[in-house]
């Protein structure tokens, strides 16, 4: 059942990779201020000086439980670990509201699992333009996925 699943350690260590680690806050490619792993500074935080690669990863595993949780209340399909990995990074990357909205739900909740599978791959734009970065993230979710 989906709601019992949890991020696998494969997974955190695909959103660690992707994300990269970064002790002071910065803009993402979105123009969004963000710290530690790929973590989106909202008010009322604030993080006035650095922070250390424990202090990211507790954060993280915050944002990774929301993202699990949404995961959790989206699916209506079984899926694999794999699957949930793949879901659960995606989630974290481009945000609960675009997974809800997606092409990649609607295909997996109608059990087209190879179909969906593949959309991933088309959310490898930033902006108007495609990204490398978001391409090779993209592949590694599909692996999972496919796993």
């Amino acid at each position: 059942m989906v709601d019992s699943m949890q991020l696998s350690a494969q997974g955190l260590e695909l959103i660690k990779r992707s994300e990269g680690f970064r002790a002071a806050q910065y803009l993402d490619v979105a123009g969004h201020a963000t710290i530690g792993y790929g973590h989106r500074v909202v008010p009322p935080e604030s993080f006035p000086g650095e922070i250390t690669e424990a202090q990211a990863t507790a954060i993280l595993l915050n944002d990774v439980r929301l993202a699990e949780q949404s995961i959790a209340h989206l699916v209506r399909v079984p899926i694999t670990q794999g699957q949930f990995d793949a879901l659960v990074d995606f989630c974290f990357n481009v945000g609960a509201g675009n997974l809800a909205s997606s092409t990649l739900l609607v295909e997996l909740n109608e059990s087209e699992y190879a179909v969906a599978g593949l959309e991933l791959l088309r959310w490898d734009y930033a902006g108007s333009a495609p990204n490398p970065g978001l391409k090779a993230r993209r592949t590694a979710e599909l692996q999972l996925w496919t796993g």
